[in-house]
């Protein structure tokens, strides 16, 4: 009860704060007289693995010298939990505080944060203050006849409260798998659910690895099982399912309504009666390090995560395996089959993460140039890439990262997505060039991540971009919540005896839409337009 209360009061705080600031312009700056300061929001993903304090740190210090020279600009940054950011600018907005510039994945809660009078209008400067910015962006390719800078204009008000960053590199997840135990079973890739599901059988009943058979975790997953076993349970999903039962039923990231998707839990409740998911995933929440160091320790036969997961620094994962047993080999696998017998996955919209100034900004202006200063060549490519020979070397002219950089240039997210707010990866002029330097930004061999990209991008259906008739607000104060009861869904019904699998899963989803997700599920019925 006093949760509940407390997120109440956190919404109407929100909108005490809010009130009265949609009529604010930005005023004018003048680059020569008092430097003007902005904060600006920043991912901290912890220290682990020789990360740096994300607010200050080599890169931060070049922003912040570099802004000052070019635009007479302060900036300090501001550090929100990665994997509770929602929450976090949720409390942000709600003390009337939030940073000058700040992000997030969550287009539903800046839309709510915006009907509120709470998010600053970009409408007016997209020709002006953020032409540098409007120009990187380029057309919206999901919406021919509409630039991606205005990829969320309200139809309905012709205002523009949030924009998306532009993503490189559209590849999602991978499922991964001991290729070394394979090999010892002469067993093949598998390219099929079943032959996955048979060489999990045969991880656990004839020990590979020779960890013990007790020991043996056939495959691994955490809490947040939409993501870590999201290949194989959307793969359940009908084929030919409409594009708008598919968008409408989506609901705060969770495909729990879309149909045939109940049928993917309960085939993960399956495994996990049989004793092939971890029995301790209950207890490994998103970005498990616990999860991580069971599969670095050699006990993990399969896993799915993000497409280059185990190719990632300072993450470790193959490497650190390697450490421990050298032999030891993950390769990606396409595997997940839906019933028409193709590998139907996932990949990224263009549109990665979403930026916005909030209307209790007191410099908006100079918030906004920030944004366009990231969009000009000279500082986001040296954001990327840092100084050479220590940050970067050249292959074939294309710059190749290194991993756990010395003198404290490490990039605490894969190039410096985190500072480099207009875009999300590595971006060389095209996307040939960028997709040979996505190769060379791995210490391992370039054929490997190709190998990873190629099988995460086979049979890949883009995020679905829909121009709704008007903004989608009433998933805002509902997120956190359905995410939190989306967690216990998964746990309960992925752990349940087989038998109670229909009772436990349809409760909790009876609950699920009681808690708000019929609200939003009506709302985008209701807003639909098709493409």
């Amino acid at each position: 009860m006093e949760k509940k209360f407390l997120k109440a009061a956190a919404i109407l705080c929100v909108v005490v704060s809010m009130t009265g600031c949609d009529k604010k312009t930005a005023a004018s700056n003048d680059k020569t007289g008092k430097p003007v300061e902005i904060t600006v929001e920043i991912f901290d993903r912890g220290t682990d693995g020789g990360k740096t304090d994300p607010t200050n740190n080599k890169w931060t210090q070049w922003i912040q010298e570099k802004i000052l020279k070019d635009e007479n600009i302060i900036v300090k940054f501001v550090a929100v939990p990665r994997w509770e950011e929602t929450q976090a600018l949720i409390n942000l907005m709600a003390a009337g505080n939030p940073p000058d510039v700040c992000y997030t994945y969550s287009a539903d809660n800046i839309n709510n944060w915006a009907m509120q009078g709470g998010v600053f209008d970009l409408a007016p400067y997209t020709d002006t203050i953020l032409k540098d910015l409007k120009e990187f962006l380029g057309p919206d390719r999901a919406l021919p006849g509409r630039d991606m800078i205005r990829r969320q204009l309200d139809n309905t008000t012709n205002k523009l409260y949030f924009i998306p960053s532009r993503r490189m590199n559209v590849a999602m997840r991978n499922i991964f798998i001991r290729k070394d135990w394979l090999d010892i079973l002469g067993l093949p890739l598998p390219t099929t659910t079943q032959e996955w599901y048979e060489a999990l059988v045969a991880f656990k009943e004839k020990d590979p690895g020779n960890v013990g058979k007790d020991n043996v975790v056939p495959f691994t997953m955490t809490t947040d099982a939409r993501w870590t076993a999201a290949n194989i349970m959307d793969s359940f999903i009908a084929p030919d399912i409409s594009t708008k039962d598919i968008w409408t039923h989506a609901i705060a990231e969770r495909n729990f309504l879309i149909p045939g998707y109940k049928e993917g839990v309960r085939f993960i409740n399956k495994l996990h009666n049989e004793g092939l998911v971890d029995k301790n995933f209950p207890l490994y929440t998103t970005s498990s390090d616990a999860k991580d160091n069971l599969i670095k320790s050699g006990v993990v036969g399969s896993f799915s995560e993000s497409w280059d997961y185990i190719y990632r620094e300072p993450n470790g994962i193959l490497s650190d395996l390697r450490r421990n047993i050298p032999t030891a080999d993950f390769v990606p696998v396409d595997c997940a089959t839906s019933s028409d017998g193709i590998t139907h996955k996932s990949s990224y919209d263009a549109a990665g993460l979403f930026f916005f100034i909030p209307a209790s900004s007191k410099q908006p202006e100079a918030a906004m140039r920030y944004l366009n200063w990231l969009s000009k060549y000279e500082n986001y490519h040296f954001i990327q890439t840092g100084p050479e020979n220590i940050v970067h070397t050249l292959v074939d002219g294309l710059p190749k990262l290194i991993p756990n950089a010395p003198d404290g240039w490490i990039q605490n997210s894969p190039q410096n997505i985190d500072y480099t707010l207009p875009m999300n990866g590595l971006f060389l002029g095209s996307d040939e060039m960028n997709i040979k330097a996505l190769a060379n930004g791995y210490a391992w061999p370039p054929e490997l991540i190709v190998n990873a990209y190629n099988i995460a991008m086979t049979n890949a259906r883009p995020g679905i971009v829909i121009s709704t008739k008007a903004p989608l607000t009433a998933i805002g104060p509902l997120q956190q919540t359905l995410i939190d009861k989306g967690v216990v869904i998964y746990t309960e019904s992925i752990t349940a005896a087989i038998a109670d699998f229909d009772k436990v899963y349809d409760a909790g989803i009876a609950d699920w839409l009681t808690s708000g997700a019929q609200r939003v599920l009506d709302e985008r019925r209701e807003n639909y337009v098709g493409p």
